[in-house]
């Protein structure tokens, strides 16, 4: 819960337009730019490539196959353009 949801704080958005904004930026850093435990491959078996490295951290958007990276904060305010609706 952050506080734009939360009307007790200044944070909270006082437009529809705002919240939807503010909202489709935290999904996106935390779907491309997190990576989480619970995600990650282990890299141990027949096909090691890697020596020294057990797993490969994966965000939730690597998981559902629609990145094959982890992206940096700069990638994203570069890729996803504003919108105003």
């Amino acid at each position: 819960m952050n506080s734009r949801l939360i009307r007790k704080g200044l944070g909270f958005s006082k437009e529809l337009p705002m919240h939807r904004a503010a909202a489709g930026w935290e999904d996106a850093i935390y779907n491309l730019t997190r990576t989480h435990q619970s995600l990650r491959i282990d890299l141990t078996g027949p096909l090691d490539d890697q020596p020294g490295r057990r797993w490969e951290r994966r965000t939730p958007a690597m998981a559902a196959g629609l990145t094959d990276q982890v992206w940096s904060t700069e990638k994203l305010l570069r890729t996803v353009p504003a919108t105003n609706t």
